[in-house]
């Protein structure tokens, strides 16, 4: 009678969460990954679910509170133990099947293999962070700070699983002869790279484009897409304007005839004849290094540019004018003019540039900023994707990195890209340059730490969809862990689950989860794992495989 009034007591209190609740065994099984079946199983009293954290989403998902949680815990242990003695009732873990027959019994010779004290531990370590909410703190010697502020805008998600798009791993080309990233990249963006209007176009009607076809050619030939970024008036279109911040004689300003201007957009494009992918249509619209012109001139001058790229290349994407400083209010004011004036309604893509307040901050930090453009542009009425085209231009006036750091961060730049969900292209600042914080590689010189882990990430999701994205006590995790869930095909091309697991800083250990098979990491290493399991998770992201 022991194993159906435990059975009993479980259902119960999951049955009433669930009513009080009010969500259909479909709306809650999409919220916690499972499906509606296995929660009805749940509810009835026909099955245990066999990993904790996924007891610790639905109740927390129906709004337990600790009393709950701590009673829970207690039934859990209960059934779970009763299930493994009889060899029934134990639902085996999400995405696998259950066994054809009752597992076989251990031999009263042979000791059975019991879950060390540690991850009875951890279980209770897990189930404190849910009801207490606060940060998991990290080992002594892992030097995190006491408490880790989650960055604003870092909600958790799911979502049908959708492709990873290569392209969105981009670099910016600080560079001029050709030569393409030694490691893997999914696209590239031309800026810093002797290819603005005033180096094309030193005369008005005379062109060089022996540059730009060094770059194309090597883009072409690597089968990357080529980002051009539009900027720098040449000085003979604004004689009397400010001049920019570079060494070229070009203007901060839109051209005095706006004649000139669609000439030369007109040029570029016939001269590119489809060898350009996307067209940044200004580079940091809002920064009078850049461009000191009205608003309105900018609205006219992507309307003229994105009319005749459409006309002759109609594959082509249009990304409007990038807008820096985004930590500002007079950002956000220079996004809504655009806005009112009409700018967006001739762009396929906003460019935005992402980075640190600080660049020692943490990459995740980054989605503030997201957030608070998504707030900017549904006040306007727009829903654009994001193309995160670069960085501040005092970049290069900052300390570099540890080369550990350096390499941890580049390649969370990339996964706070996908985490962020509207961002659709991620161009890191840059490839080429040695005089930035971050070197991914030096023109001519071996890929750095941060080049090579980059590369890696991008082998672990060449063919991979992205399904869930989340961090912290939201997915049952330890506060300081971070996570996005993807489905990658196996060598028969079966899709398998994998997750892709790092802190926002200090570490925390954490079980790999029922189903685990193996954990990559960046340097290349693979470790094979059951789901009793725990790994440390750090700073540096890994990659579990499941079966």
């Amino acid at each position: 009678m022991a194993e159906v009034r435990d059975f009993r007591e479980l259902a119960g209190a999951l049955t009433g969460l669930k009513q009080r609740s009010g969500l259909s065994y479909q709306e809650l099984g999409r919220r916690v990954f499972t499906s509606s079946s296995a929660l009805h199983r749940y509810c009835s009293g026909k099955a245990v679910p066999r990993d904790y954290g996924l007891l610790v989403r639905i109740a927390t998902e129906c709004g337990a509170g600790p009393d709950e949680l701590n009673e829970l815990l207690r039934y859990w242990r209960t059934a779970t133990g009763e299930a493994r003695a009889t060899g029934s009732g134990a639902d085996p873990a999400p995405g696998t099947r259950p066994p054809p027959h009752p597992p076989t019994r251990i031999p009263e010779d042979r000791p059975p293999r019991r879950r060390p004290p540690a991850r009875h531990l951890a279980l209770a370590l897990l189930l404190a962070i849910v009801v207490l909410g606060t940060a998991v703190a990290s080992a002594p010697d892992a030097g995190a700070p006491p408490d880790v502020p989650v960055p604003a805008g870092a909600t958790s998600w799911s979502q049908a699983p959708l492709p990873v798009d290569p392209a969105l791993f981009g670099v910016t080309m600080n560079s001029f002869s050709g030569a393409m990233p030694a490691f893997r990249v999914g696209a590239v963006r031309l800026w810093d790279s002797e290819t603005r209007w005033a180096q094309l176009e030193p005369r008005r009607g005379e062109f060089d484009w022996s540059t730009l076809d060094r770059l194309l050619g090597g883009a072409e030939r690597a089968g990357l897409p080529a980002l051009f970024v539009f900027g720098a008036t040449p000085a003979w279109a604004a004689p009397d304007a400010r001049k920019a911040a570079y060494g070229d004689g070009s203007r901060a300003a839109p051209p005095d005839d706006l004649d000139d201007w669609e000439a030369f957009v007109r040029a570029l494009v016939r001269h590119a004849g489809g060898r350009i992918d996307a067209y940044e249509l200004w580079v940091m619209g809002n920064h009078e290094h850049h461009y000191n012109g009205s608003v309105r001139t900018l609205v006219e001058m992507t309307r003229r540019a994105s009319r005749v790229i459409r006309e002759h290349d109609r594959d082509a994407t249009v990304v409007c004018p990038s807008v820096t400083e985004l930590w500002t209010a007079s950002a956000h004011r220079f996004l809504l003019r655009f806005a009112e004036l009409g700018g967006y309604q001739y762009c396929d893509a906003a460019g935005v540039k992402l980075y640190q307040h600080r660049v020692t901050d943490p990459p995740e930090t980054m989605l503030e900023a997201v957030r608070n453009v998504e707030r900017t542009f549904q006040r306007a009425g727009y829903h654009l994707p994001l193309w995160n085209t670069g960085s501040t231009q005092t970049l290069p006036l900052n300390d570099p990195l540890p080369e550990d750091r350096a390499a941890e961060h580049a390649v969370r730049f990339y996964l706070t890209g996908l985490y962020a969900r509207q961002v659709r292209r991620m161009y890191f600042y840059a490839w080429g340059n040695s005089k930035i914080p971050v070197v991914l590689q030096a023109e001519g010189q071996p890929p750095a730490k941060a080049g090579l882990y980059v590369g890696r990430l991008q082998q672990w999701l060449a063919h991979a969809r992205v399904r869930a994205c989340g961090h912290g006590v939201q997915i049952a995790l330890p506060e300081n862990v971070w996570q996005c869930e993807f489905l990658i095909p196996d060598e028969h091309g079966t899709p398998r689950r994998a997750r892709v697991r790092w802190t926002l800083t200090g570490t925390a250990d954490v079980p790999v989860g029922d189903g685990a098979k193996s954990v990559r990491y960046l340097d290349g290493r693979v470790r094979e794992v059951d789901g009793r399991d725990s790994e440390r998770i750090t700073e540096r992201p890994l990659l579990i495989e499941y079966g």
